[in-house]
C-alpha cells in the first residue's frame, strides 16, 4: 500500500460525490464498510474529531453507492442495510434517483 500523503474530509467527500452528508456519515460511521485503513479519524481538539477517507475510500464508496443504485430494490436494501436512522432513509429514498 502507498503512503497516504492526503485526505478528504467527509464534507469534502459528499459534495465531490453529490451525496448527502449524513448518508456518508452513516455509512462510514462502521469502519467495516470500506476497506481497513481508508477512512481516518482526525482529532482536531479534546473529544473533537473529524471523518477523512483516502483517495481509496472515495472510490470505494463511489463503487458502493453506484452498485446499490442499480435497482430501486437494491437501493432500498442497501439503505436499511447501512443507515439506521429511519427519517435521514426516508428523505434520501424522497430525492429522486440518479
Amino acid at each position: 500500500m502507498a503512503t497516504i500523503t492526503y485526505v478528504f474530509t467527509i464534507d469534502h467527500v459528499a459534495e465531490m460525490l453529490g451525496e448527502d452528508l449524513e448518508l456518508l456519515e452513516a455509512i462510514v460511521r462502521n469502519s467495516d464498510n470500506l476497506t481497513y485503513g481508508n477512512i481516518i479519524s482526525v482529532v482536531h481538539g479534546d473529544d473533537q474529531t473529524i471523518t477523512a477517507l483516502t483517495d481509496q475510500g472515495i472510490d470505494e464508496l463511489n463503487q458502493m453507492l453506484s452498485a446499490a443504485r442499480r435497482s430501486p430494490e437494491a437501493w432500498n436494501d442497501f439503505l436499511d442495510s447501512f443507515v439506521d436512522d429511519e427519517e435521514l432513509i426516508a428523505r434520501v429514498k424522497a430525492k429522486s434517483p440518479r
